[in-house]
């Protein structure tokens, strides 16, 4: 207690040059005005949306049919309750960004009404992530099943929650998409922005440092290995409201760090992209993109014989 009482006067002047910090540097405080949405329990709610989409594999209880009714609808519950809180936390914040906003207050009603929306896309998000199972088992010469897929790929697991952030987004709920997906982010290594507009049958091998940019759009039957970057030529403040990323049409696979960019850029149906491939423009259906190597001899490059 001596010691404790012997620093008290540091620790005020430690305090008072904080304080004096939040009056002085702005941009990074929030002080006032209603909460944000809260990291920790978007994170908890996106476990459990992963348990409605998998029943069974998120639990450490086993679910039986006689009681599955009950346990799901606990969770629905749940979910509904958590996530229209923050939901609601979001608006709010929109509000009082928004000149004009035209909500009258009432943010718990539009976000009840935003999460009701989305629990009722679980059964067509459940259809989508089987396909993506299913490409996932088909596509991997290593994959043993489809539990094993559900449990160990960190791409399905990067998608499958992806699914549920885009319904968000396109709904313009603010910050909890994006804390969904970095949430994933942080798990996988797998960065995939809540607006890119992805396709059936989606498969990311090995996943890690996967980037895939907002205004991207992927087709059907898309294959992506680790590495690949999925991204934008321009990083301009004022091109925010346009497309800046590329198209990947159906039945395309980007082999291991390969760098698409480009707004205008589309890989056409069927195309092959090499590793370690740098695209700036378009490609036609069917093709095969391959990566010449160099080789550093006595500081000068050279083509490899």
């Amino acid at each position: 207690m001596g010691i404790l009482t012997a620093m008290t006067p540091s620790l005020d002047r430690v305090v008072d040059g904080i304080l004096a910090s939040y009056r002085d540097i702005g941009g990074i405080n929030h002080l006032e005005g209603p909460n944000l949405p809260s990291q920790q329990s978007v994170a908890r709610i996106v476990e459990d949306l992963e348990s409605l989409v998998f029943p069974g594999f998120r639990a450490e209880q086993n679910l039986d049919l006689a009681g599955l009714r009950w346990a799901i609808g606990a969770k629905v519950s749940s979910v509904f309750r958590a996530l229209s809180a923050e939901t609601e936390r979001s608006l709010r914040y929109t509000c009082r960004i928004v000149k004009d906003c035209t909500r009258n207050e009432d943010c718990r009603g539009e976000a009840e009404e935003l999460v009701h929306g989305l629990l009722e896309k679980i059964p067509e998000i459940r259809r989508k992530v089987s396909r993506d199972v299913e490409a996932a088992n088909r596509g991997d010469p290593a994959a043993r099943s489809s539990e094993e897929v559900i449990l160990s790929y960190p791409g399905v697991e990067a998608i499958m929650v992806h699914r549920i952030a885009h319904e968000l987004w396109v709904r313009d709920v603010a910050m909890i998409p994006r804390m969904m997906s970095e949430y994933l982010h942080g798990k996988t290594g797998i960065d995939i922005h809540p607006g890119a507009a992805i396709g059936d049958s989606f498969f990311i091998d090995h996943g890690t440092g996967v980037v895939i940019g907002e205004t991207t759009v992927i087709g059907g039957s898309v294959k992506l290995y680790q590495g690949v970057t999925l991204g934008a030529l321009s990083v301009q403040k004022e091109l925010a409201n346009r497309k800046r990323h590329p198209t990947l049409e159906d039945d395309v696979t980007v082999y291991a760090g390969a760098t698409i960019l480009g707004g205008e850029t589309v890989i056409g149906r069927g195309s092959v992209i090499g590793g370690n491939v740098w695209l700036t423009s378009s490609v036609p259906p069917g093709s095969r993109i391959y990566h010449t190597p160099t080789q550093v001899e006595r500081g000068r490059a050279a083509k490899d014989a």
